[in-house]
């Protein structure tokens, strides 16, 4: 796991918050300053907060607890795709249905349905179909990869989620919360605080900020794993 730093942050962008007018004042403990209107995030509590939000992850990950990254920023769907599947993460980069936890019986059975048509793709099953049948199955079959591609192995309901955007995700957060599952949760200056288990106070617009911040915790996720090998 890199060693987080002061600087990596500042060039990342992590400090930058959103308009002040826009503000939460809950956050107003992990605010630096402002500037021209724009608030500025303490980067030393930044770093003090994804520190411990990486040891919480590598202790979990060793004690082979499971994680479901929520992003669904589209410009940020991708990166949660490539740093959950790095470190055998679950994710949902496209839209939350509502339930995912709280109704997870009946998710469970669309998981199931999608892993059931998967494998008749893999055998070719749908050309001996009359061909309006194939395509109302081939197009069932993408609905559901775009919604639960990324926790189709998930057997039961996570551990532990890493949210990106609080105000994006509030729906799988009040889940969660409801469960008490922990949340690890980037926090922008219009997010509450009050809302994460572990809160990093951060840029949550910018990709660099995220890529950042989320690869730690990825890094940290395959630190506990290979920990868990060794013992």
């Amino acid at each position: 796991m890199a060693k987080i730093e002061l600087a990596q942050l500042l060039d990342a962008g992590v400090h930058f918050g959103h308009k002040a007018h826009r503000w939460n004042p809950k956050m107003f403990p992990y605010i630096y300053a402002e500037r021209n209107g724009i608030h500025i995030l303490d980067l030393i509590q930044t770093t003090e907060f994804l520190k411990r939000a990486c040891d919480f992850s590598k202790r979990a990950s060793a004690k082979k607890q499971t994680f479901l990254f929520v992003g669904t920023k589209k410009q940020a769907a991708s990166l949660i795709a490539l740093e959950a599947q790095k470190c055998g993460a679950f994710y949902i980069n496209h839209r939350w249905l509502g339930g995912m936890l709280t109704n997870w019986v009946t998710i469970k059975s669309r998981i199931d349905r999608l892993n059931a048509l998967e494998e008749q793709e893999k055998i070719n099953s749908f050309s001996n179909l009359p061909k309006k049948e194939a395509a109302n199955l081939k197009k069932e079959l993408e609905k559901l990869q775009k919604y639960f591609n990324g926790v189709k192995g998930m057997k039961k309901v996570p551990d532990i989620l890493v949210i990106i955007d609080q105000k994006r995700e509030i729906i799988a957060i009040k889940e969660a919360l409801s469960l008490d599952i922990p949340i690890i949760s980037i926090l922008d200056t219009n997010c509450d605080p009050d809302l994460a288990t572990i809160p990093i106070p951060g840029n949550d617009d910018s990709i660099r900020s995220i890529k950042y911040i989320i690869q730690n915790i990825a890094d940290s996720i395959c630190l506990g794993q290979q920990n868990s090998l060794k013992n």
